[in-house]
């Protein structure tokens, strides 16, 4: 019988790495049940303020989760299927983007794709202000996640 070896965790740097080099995970809110509501996000990591940044419309789910329980976490997968990077915390939610080029809307053009040119960032900024865009803004408390080396025969 070949002994295989288990899961390792991942440093606080490596979790955080994992972070960064991703751009989708799935995030957690709490239910008013309490059961988990799970939900695909794209996302921005800014590892120095330990943060999780999500664009979101005032109306969703999660939005009203976290405005009732701020409690929270994204999974985000690995480069295998073995390895992956946990970031719980407390979210808070802003208040939706009222005017084009307001603080959220800024902030909100920091963690979305980058407009070519400032028609198309004006434009944006209007898209948002029409869809009364929040930004979600997960304060890491923990990280945890393994990955599980496993290599082929030698």
């Amino acid at each position: 019988m070949t002994h295989r070896p288990g899961p390792r965790p991942l440093s606080d740097e490596a979790l955080s790495a994992l972070l960064g080099k991703e751009r989708f995970g799935t995030l957690a809110t709490v239910r008013r049940s309490g059961h988990p509501h799970l939900t695909t996000m794209a996302y921005h990591w800014d590892p120095a303020t330990r943060t999780v940044r999500f664009s979101s419309t005032a109306d969703r789910v999660k939005v009203a989760h976290l405005r009732r329980d701020p409690r929270a976490a994204l999974h985000v997968h690995g480069g295998d299927v073995w390895s992956f990077a946990v970031a719980e915390g407390e979210a808070v939610v802003s208040a939706p983007t009222l005017s084009p080029g307001d603080a959220v809307g800024r902030e909100l053009l920091e963690i979305g794709p980058a407009a070519a040119t400032a028609e198309e960032e004006r434009e944006l900024l209007e898209q948002l202000v029409a869809e009364r865009r929040v930004v979600v803004r997960l304060r890491v408390e923990r990280l945890y996640g393994t990955a599980l080396d496993i290599g082929g025969d030698e």
